[in-house]
């Protein structure tokens, strides 16, 4: 069976990208952090619980070991990785004087230099066999810096120039590298806290719904090589751009 991956997998966008590429019959690979080993396990077991395949792999994928020993080992024990979601956010907000060292290197690991290990490893294995998706959650904030985003749009900047890079070295070995721009907010717990009119906003299709985000990934990967799309954005249609 094939496997798609889903690097940073919650319980919103993550979740909801595993359970489509699940649909379609690969075996949903999920990682998050081992401290979110639960979450993981949870999504995994409402996945099968339709009838479809899934599999947990926590680990950190800001460590080279963690992310080659994970691939590796769903390419042993599922089947080739025939697409690979990088999913991880790492949204912060702090005054540029307020953003230590810690901040801004964790916000890179987490956002960009992650995505690099994952984009690099799976790349490894769909060249070889001359196929295969690879997508970048990206966000507004990787187009535009923001007041307040210097960590953020820093990190989600460097994830677009790597799926740029890659996919201009990729595309012509068949490897269709997609950039998703994220640009609003997301039907998730974490919005639902910033907004006060977030339940209004929710019933007019003011927020991103996460399942209607994941349908447009899996048509970019069902997209016919002669018409790939690199980058597409995404956003409520109310939202003002």
């Amino acid at each position: 069976m094939s496997a798609a991956l889903i690097v940073g997998a919650g319980d919103a966008t993550g979740g909801a990208i595993a359970r489509a590429f699940a649909r379609e019959g690969y075996t949903a690979c999920v990682n998050r952090r081992a401290r979110n080993v639960a979450q993981l396990e949870t999504l995994v077991q409402s996945i099968e619980a339709e009838g479809f395949a899934a599999k947990a792999y926590p680990g950190d994928a800001r460590l080279e070991e963690d992310v080659t020993a994970m691939v590796d080992a769903i390419e042993r024990d599922v089947g080739p990785i025939n697409v690979a979601v990088f999913n991880i956010g790492a949204n912060v907000n702090f005054s540029i004087l307020e953003t230590t060292a810690q901040v801004y290197r964790k916000v890179w690991e987490m956002a960009a230099f992650a995505g690099f290990l994952m984009g690099r490893e799976v790349a490894k294995r769909m060249v070889t066999r001359g196929h295969g998706t690879i997508i970048f959650t990206g966000a507004t904030a990787s187009l535009r810096g923001g007041k307040g985003f210097s960590a953020f749009s820093g990190a989600k900047g460097a994830l677009r120039m790597l799926a740029q890079s890659m996919a201009r070295e990729l595309g012509p070995q068949n490897i269709h590298v997609a950039h998703v721009v994220i640009d609003g907010g997301i039907d998730t717990e974490f919005i639902r806290g910033l907004r006060a009119d977030f339940d209004e906003a929710k019933a007019l299709d003011k927020v991103l719904s996460p399942d209607a985000i994941a349908a447009q990934y899996v048509v970019l990967h069902k997209q016919h090589r002669s018409a790939w799309t690199h980058e597409l954005d995404l956003r409520p249609w109310a939202e003002t751009f």
